[in-house]
Parts: structure tokens; sequence; C-alpha cells
């Protein structure tokens, strides 16, 4: 879609209202206070920063970045006293850090994950929450151990009230046996390909590319690898990870299911050839062991004006969740004459046919309902409350693991040419 329309992450957020129970979440905070430090300020770094010191209570204090311009632009944000630097580890040092959020390339998430867990931080870890379905595996176990620490995944849909709302209609039952779902992505320019714009002091003089590259092989410094990371598999996971994960995420809570049992994908590069090597468009089916399947796609390509969202499609209803909006459209209920199958009777047959249903309406259509939702508190201020009240995480770092992995099976059946099953992954 065109950045500048609703976005994934406020269509995730819900409706247009904060209701009172998201107001008092946000005073529960306020009074005891949460110090926290930003692994990570880049694009969305940045948004991150905004969004956790928009939480009452919350103080920004430390933040690590690659880029020098990235340090200048937070102290710009929380004040020039801020410890700065490009070691992430001297954050994980500062003890006066609680809790970290880590927003950076996909192939570090896992060494700082464990790394802010060994430190005895909190941590919010950007989605995707691993670069491979192994990772994520190892960083599950992590969490796990360390249970009084909260590890939260950044992906709204998980707590959303617009998620909460969908939840409830499917278990209503109002949509009756669930068989497919499809949901899209659309964008079509080059803010939405990842085509960043490269700072204009960006070299080796102002971005620690060795710690960019991490356990990757060296190379010499490309300012368009480093800005553009998402357009190569080797750090990061393409339209599957950045995108396929937020719609797994939402799926997953609404239906409350875990993951799927198979996928089958296909794609290309079909505008964007910028030497970037993971698709621009990618379409994928996948098969959940409940007994449904999802049709999910990604176009770089095209701006789609029709048909966005989510469609969640039973047989009694389908429920769309586009923008802001939950909209229900149940099934018209159809009596049972068929002209068309009673073509082939004799005349008299199908007179009597035909006649047996007269003064019946063939077909009832029932009104669609909007479903109006409220919003409550944002994912980051869920992920302070947890911290400050020693609640359990909303979005754990399984829940993570699940949506990342669902994305990550598209991927290995793209790459692979081939129908993939979720048991070849780990």
């Amino acid at each position: 879609m065109d950045m500048k329309s609703p976005s994934r992450r406020s269509f995730l957020a819900g409706a247009v209202t904060y209701t009172l129970a998201g107001q008092a979440a946000a005073q529960s905070i306020n009074g005891r206070g949460l110090t926290v430090g930003f692994i990570g300020s880049g694009i969305r770094g940045k948004q991150l920063i905004d969004e956790f010191t928009e939480v009452p209570g919350v103080r920004g204090i430390a933040v690590a970045d690659l880029y020098d311009g990235c340090l200048e632009r937070a102290k710009e944000q929380l004040g020039s006293s801020i410890q700065t630097t490009k070691d992430y580890r001297a954050v994980l040092d500062n003890k006066e850090v609680q809790a970290v959020c880590i927003a950076t390339p996909d192939h570090l998430h896992e060494r700082m994950v464990h790394d802010a867990l060994d430190a005895g931080k909190h941590v919010y870890i950007e989605k995707p929450i691993s670069w491979s379905f192994v990772e994520g595996q190892r960083m599950v176990a992590a969490s796990n151990a360390r249970p009084k620490q909260v590890l939260q995944v950044g992906s709204q849909g998980k707590t959303s009230a617009l998620t909460a709302k969908a939840r409830e209609v499917v278990a209503s039952g109002r949509l009756g046996k669930l068989n497919m779902v499809r949901l899209s992505e659309h964008r079509n320019n080059a803010e939405g390909a990842w085509i960043y714009p490269v700072p204009p002091d960006a070299s080796p003089q102002t971005v620690d590319w060795q710690r960019f590259l991490g356990a990757r092989p060296a190379r010499p410094f490309r300012a368009e690898t480093f800005f553009r990371w998402r357009c190569w598999w080797e750090f990061s996971g393409g339209v599957a990870t950045d995108l396929f994960v937020h719609q797994f995420t939402t799926l997953h809570e609404i239906l409350n299911v875990k993951h799927p049992a198979a996928a089958v994908s296909m794609g290309g590069i079909f505008r964007w050839n910028d030497g970037r090597d993971v698709p621009d468009v990618m379409n994928s089916m996948l098969e959940y062991p409940e007994g449904f399947i999802v049709d999910l796609y990604v176009n770089l390509c095209n701006s789609g004006n029709r048909g966005r969202g989510v469609w969640i499609m039973g047989d009694q209803g389908a429920m769309q969740i586009d923008g802001g909006r939950l909209t229900i459209f149940p099934e018209p209920v159809f009596a049972e004459v068929q002209r068309y199958g009673s073509e082939n009777f004799p005349k008299r047959h199908r007179e009597a046919y035909l006649k047996s249903f007269e003064g019946r309406p063939e077909t009832q259509r029932r009104p669609e309902e909007e479903v109006r939702v409220q919003r409550g508190p944002t994912h980051v201020a869920r992920f302070v409350e947890s911290v400050v009240d020693n609640k359990p995480s909303l979005e754990n770092a399984l829940d993570g693991h699940y949506a990342a992995g669902a994305a990550q099976l598209c991927n290995h059946a793209y790459r692979a040419r081939k129908r993939a099953e979720w048991s070849e992954l780990g």
C-alpha cells in the first residue's frame, strides 16, 4: 500500500478513541517508572523511542546504534544527557537500565536477546523475533529459563482491541466452520520497497560496518546494504518476515491457533530489480491443522486499491478487518429450489418440482454489520505494565516464534520451490 495510507501498524491499533481502561493502564505505570535503553534507533527504533516515552513513567536513558546520525537524532528526542554508544553491550552494562528495546536488523536479534537476558534486562524485541527458525527455538528456550524477566515481541496485532473483538466473533460461532482466510499487503513506491534514502555522511567513519555484519563474512563497506538491509536474505527474511509476521501474529490470536502445517509459495522480483535477492511479490498458501487454508500475499508493485485487509471466511459468514473497521457479512440463506439443476427434467416433472417452492423466497440476504471497537492500551504500554506489575508477557517468545516460523516456512517453500512442512524447519 502507499506508505501514507493507513499502515499495518495503525490498522492493528484498532479504532479511533481511547477507553478508560487504556487510561487506567497508563496511570498504573506512572509513579513507579521504568528506565529503558534502546538498541537500534533507525526508522522503527526512532518510532519505538517515541512510543515508549509517551507512556507515563518511562524514561529513555541510553541508546546504541551503529550510525552516528541515529545517535545524534536520539539525543534530539531524549536529550543531550543520555548515554549513546555504538556498542550495545554498553547499554546492557548500564545498571540504571531496567529494560531494553531491540530494533535492529534481523540477523543480529538472537545474540542481542541472549545478551540482554544474561544481563538481567527485560526485553522488548521488534518482530520478527528471529532471522531463522532454529534461532527462534533457542530464544524461546532462553526466555523460558528466565521466567522473572519479561520478553515481549513487538507485533502490535497480538494485543489490539480490534483483534480481541475479532477473536470474540470467531469464538461465538457466527462465521460457522472456518474454511479460508485471505490476507494481503500492497505498496507501490520506493519507500514501501525499502529503498530508503542514504544519509549524505554515510561512510566507514560514521557507520560501524563490522558490528553490522556481525557473524556474516567480511566485505567492503556498502551504504545501501547498511540502510536497506531488508533487501537481502543474508540479513532479513524479506517481505515474509517484515510483513507476513504482522498478519500471522494477528491471525493466530484471532483464531486461537499456533502454527501452520505446510506451505507453498511463489513470487519473484518484478519491479525493484536493484540488486536485491528477496522477492518484491510473494504469494503463499498455507494449511493449518485445524482444517482451513490461508492465502497470503505481499505486492510491492501495486497499490491495491481494492480488496485489502483480512478476510476470515466460514460457511455461515465472513469477517473483514480493514483499517480500524471490523465488518461481518452473514452468508445469504438459500432455498433449496434448483432452477438450473432441474433443467433436465421433463416439463411435467419440472413444473411440479418448482411449484412445490412457490411462496418461498429463493434467497434471503442478511444485512452486514459493522462492529465498532474502541482502542485500548498500546502494545508498548502493555509491555511496560507487564514489567512494573510483574505480569506475564502478552506476546511471549513462543508466540513470536510461531509467527516468525510461519513466515520462515513460506520462505523455505519459496526458495526450495516445493511444498514445505512445518516439521522440516527444526
